[in-house]
């Protein structure tokens, strides 16, 4: 067996230099943090639900096996040390001693084991824990995850809001867990944080939890998170103190205003594990966009440094691939695709496709499905008409809309912003698996991209928990797509912490935000 963290008294050391809230000044007790969170949460239970609206909230009120820092390492949290089998086929967990539910009652292997029952198979991120065959708990304090094959991002699927632990005595009395009425009004959690109220479109309200089983934590009495979907009034209510923390920030005229003003702090640290992409995806199946040497024309055409400073104005780098440049296993030297209107056109005039006497060779229609993706699909009229491309911008009224729209394949370009959960097998497989080619499941295969050797590069990464095994296969992965082209990667989203300079130890771990906030305090 190969121990990887040795006893919880070494990894709270660690936690306390690297895990993202280290601080040089003694912390202080007590005080309110006002927080915003940009979306009112469906519910509070991040174990049967996505996103990050439920999980700022979530990470607060119920606790993982796990937590990560800043550098990708897995840091004892609920568990206090772990260990995984040479073959990889099971990963027996060690549980802190004492720890108990926001209602008294202990923390124990049968909840861990309830928790990830319930995450697979209610999560809709199902790759999470696939390969788990049962998890079994020889004692109160040990549960031994059993696996029908290695699993490399089970460690990381532990962590945040993905793995959240649940009270099997709550949510095991035989109600559907997505539907269960505890899950937004008189929550049970394990972590930091309990519940004081949950009042939709308005706040989440959070005390702290006397009996966390992390000594002398959480430091902050109160969280308030208030509900504002508007940027603009995040933006002025973070100016004039009326809020002090808002994560997932990525307006770049307020970034860039906000980081003027002298008593806050606009932070890009964090977020890699979220690994928000944002790219053009076609439709490989129908139409023009079927053929490749289209999708590689229309990649020449775009020019992405324009989009990097004229619409994002410089707030964030670019992405070369669907892997988000914030992880492991990005790989940097694929073709980039830079414009090159030249190289565009003669391929274009190679494949047969000419210009008609206005100077047109054919047209495409463009989806998108929120506003924020507007000036992006807007600039694509008049950057592809440069090589003789009519772009048709076809807007929906709603996200549902686009949302039907782009699952039914009925598209032939869609700008779209996709979320890489982690670990390519959590967030990234799910766009290039040939067997994921599902009508009406939005984030799927939507592209209808199918390659064999991709699909089988995917299996061997998914299925080792060699890093550099991992890496040489994702390497080979990103080059093969970065010539296809399913889809042109255009820039991460440019996520960032915005806090006021009061607060101290505000998170910048892979998950940002959306991770426990038990050493923030205020000085």
């Amino acid at each position: 067996m190969k121990k990887i963290i040795k006893n919880v008294a070494a990894a709270t050391a660690v936690l306390t230099v690297i895990s993202g809230f280290a601080t040089a000044q003694e912390p202080k007790k007590g005080g309110t943090l006002t927080m915003a969170i940009q979306q009112t949460p469906r519910h509070l239970n991040p174990a049967v639900q996505s996103g990050t609206a439920t999980g700022q909230p979530g990470t607060q009120l119920f606790a993982s096996l796990l937590r990560y820092d800043d550098g990708w390492s897995p840091q004892p949290y609920l568990a206090k040390s772990w260990e995984v089998s040479d073959d990889g086929l099971s990963v027996t967990v060690h549980l802190v001693t004492g720890a108990t539910f926001h209602d008294g009652k202990p923390i124990t292997s049968e909840d861990v084991a309830f928790s990830i029952d319930t995450v697979k198979e209610n999560h809709p991120f199902k790759s999470m824990f696939a390969p788990v065959e049962s998890v079994e708990t020889p004692d109160a304090n040990t549960a031994i995850i059993k696996l029908s094959k290695p699993h490399p991002a089970l460690l990381l699927a532990m962590s945040s809001q993905l793995l959240s632990i649940i009270p099997k005595h709550v949510y095991g009395d035989g109600q559907d867990p997505k539907k269960h009425p505890q899950n937004s009004e008189n929550v049970v959690g394990s972590g930091p944080f309990k519940l004081v109220e949950f009042k939709r479109d308005q706040h989440v309200i959070l005390e702290r939890y006397d009996g966390y089983f992390l000594e002398g934590l959480p430091l902050l009495d109160k969280i308030v998170m208030r509900i504002i979907q508007d940027g603009s009034a995040r933006t002025i209510a973070l100016e004039n103190g009326e809020l002090m923390v808002s994560g997932f920030e990525q307006n770049p005229r307020d970034l860039n205003r906000m980081k003027k003003n002298a008593d806050l702090d606009v932070s890009n640290a964090g977020y890699a594990a979220i690994g928000p992409v944002n790219w053009l995806a076609f439709n490989t199946k129908d139409g023009k966009t079927a053929d490749v040497k289209v999708r590689q024309a229309i990649a020449y055409a775009i020019d992405r440094d324009f989009i990097l400073k004229a619409l994002m104005r410089g707030t964030i780098g670019p992405a070369k691939t669907g892997i988000h440049p914030g992880s492991p296993f990005y790989n940097d030297n694929v073709e980039a695709y830079d414009l090159d209107l030249v190289k565009a056109n003669k391929i274009l005039d190679d494949a047969g496709y000419k210009k008609d006497g206005d100077g047109t060779r054919f047209s495409l229609s463009l989806d998108y499905g929120w506003p924020t993706m507007k000036p992006f699909a807007e600039y694509m009229k008049p950057a592809l008409k440069k090589v003789g491309i009519d772009v048709i911008i076809r807007s929906s009224a709603d996200f549902p809309t686009w949302a039907k729209r782009i699952s039914t394949h009925d598209f032939e370009m869609t700008m779209d912003n996709v979320f890489n959960w982690g670990d390519p097998v959590i967030g990234v497989h799910r766009t290039y698996n040939s067997k994921n080619i599902k009508k009406g499941v939005i984030w799927s295969n939507t592209q209808q991209y199918s390659n064999a050797r991709v699909d089988e590069l995917m299996d061997l990464a998914g299925a080792t928990n060699d890093i550099e095994e991992r890496k040489k296969y994702y390497t080979e992965f990103q080059e093969i797509l970065a010539k296809e082209l399913p889809l042109y990667p255009l820039f991460p989203s440019p996520y960032h912490t915005v806090s006021n300079k009061k607060v101290m130890n505000a998170p910048n771990s892979i998950w940002g935000t959306s991770s426990p906030l038990d050493k923030v305090w205020i000085k």
